[in-house]
């Protein structure tokens, strides 16, 4: 059971959830039969983006779920292409790129000109163009409101953006970028969500330099700092009003952290049936070592985890796409995902035993992007001060 079902004809929130999502998993499942995990791990062996995967997800449609027909898109909101990335890692081939993808496209299509969103998001429907984002900073990290990275405006009408930004997924491979900057210093603005902005611009800008970070996470597209030395870019660049991008990264965040919380999902299943399969065949003792509680038990427990943390991402993501204030219930839903994805790696790994450090065994690989998602694209810890203050009423604790 990867899903959870309703009784035939009972029409609920749930079953019309499944409704959904149904059709995109098992055309999911038809492209990772032809690129499946060995591909994955192959093109991560030469360094290469998963270019034939990308193009098949866009071949039936699939990298245009979220976005309006009307733009070239698939139609859907966040839960199909949440379901998406689920189905994906369930193959064992997840994408940190349909998570950075999908955030980027959401504040254009909401706040972009058509124009915009005709330039920035249609071509990524289709697999042709494809976007990274970058927000983070060296210095700043997780408060985002303390980055430096400064857009000005220049003599040309247009802006001139200066700063660094690191632990970029896919920078390498990203056609266009979109880059939170701010417009007004932060020691300049009044309340620290002022005076921040969006901006979109296209990878072969003069002034943009890429340096590969040494990640030690299985997956192919990999981590960069970038720099940004005097690059100009024009008037249009900057979506929505400038110096009012605080709202919408937001609304692009919310979404990112349920794509997140299905690719947690996605892998903690894929390895906790890693574990089953290991302790159905095992018998040191002549029973299979699944018949022991100890085992059996945590991996159990596991599953338990990983459904219920399902139920919440769907339902967030069935909240955000109804215009819901969504972001308690995202922020939920990747701290249990990322969580029950940890218990079940390490269900599984207890489970193999020493062959589970064994790289044959593609469990040991499963662990540091899994326990990377308790960390990213924002920690835990955070989640938790958020929920304490927002959803408890807890003086803020940080």
């Amino acid at each position: 059971m990867n899903t959870v079902t309703s009784p035939t004809g009972r029409k609920t929130a749930s079953s019309q959830i499944q409704s959904r999502v149904r059709d995109i998993q098992e055309a999911t499942r038809g492209v990772t039969a032809q690129y499946p995990r060995s591909y994955i791990l192959q093109c991560i062996k030469e360094d290469r983006f998963p270019e034939e995967l990308w193009q098949a997800l866009g071949k039936f449609g699939l990298l245009g779920l979220s976005i309006p027909e009307e733009y070239g898109g698939s139609g859907g909101g966040v839960l199909e292409i949440t379901a998406l990335n689920e189905a994906l890692a369930l193959a064992g081939v997840p994408t940190l790129f349909l998570v950075v993808t999908g955030l980027a496209r959401v504040p254009i299509v909401r706040n972009g000109t058509r124009e915009q969103i005709a330039r920035y998001v249609t071509p990524t429907c289709t697999g042709e163009k494809k976007m990274c984002f970058a927000i983070t900073e060296p210095n700043a990290g997780t408060n985002s409101f303390a980055m430096t990275t400064l857009a000005t405006p220049n003599a040309g009408g247009g802006w001139t953006l200066n700063g660094q930004k690191v632990f970029i997924s896919g920078a390498r491979d990203a056609d266009t970028m979109m880059v939170v900057a701010r417009t007004t210093k932060a020691s300049e603005v009044k309340h620290r969500t002022d005076g921040m902005s969006l901006f979109v611009i296209d990878m072969k800008t003069p002034g943009i330099t890429l340096k590969q970070l040494n990640i030690q996470v299985e997956t192919a597209e990999r981590q960069y700092m970038v720099f940004f030395d005097n690059v100009q870019l024009p008037a249009d660049a900057v979506i929505g009003e400038p110096g009012k991008g605080a709202k919408l990264m937001f609304e692009g965040l919310n979404s990112e952290r349920l794509l997140a919380a299905g690719a947690a999902l996605g892998l903690g299943d894929y390895a906790l049936a890693k574990g089953v399969a290991y302790a159905k065949d095992r018998k040191p003792f002549g029973k299979p070592i699944g018949s022991y509680q100890a085992l059996q038990h945590r991996m159990a427990l596991a599953k338990a985890e990983l459904e219920a943390a399902r139920l919440m991402t769907y339902d967030a993501a069935d909240r955000f796409d109804n215009g819901e204030d969504a972001g308690a219930h995202a922020n939920m839903a990747k701290l249990l995902a990322s969580r029950a994805a940890v218990a079940a790696v390490e269900a599984a790994l207890q489970t193999h035993g020493g062959y589970g450090f064994d790289r044959d065994y593609d469990v040991v690989t499963l662990w540091p992007m899994i326990r990377l998602l308790e960390i990213a694209p924002i920690n835990n810890e955070m989640l938790l001060n958020y929920i304490g203050e927002h959803v408890l009423g807890l003086p803020k604790s940080y």
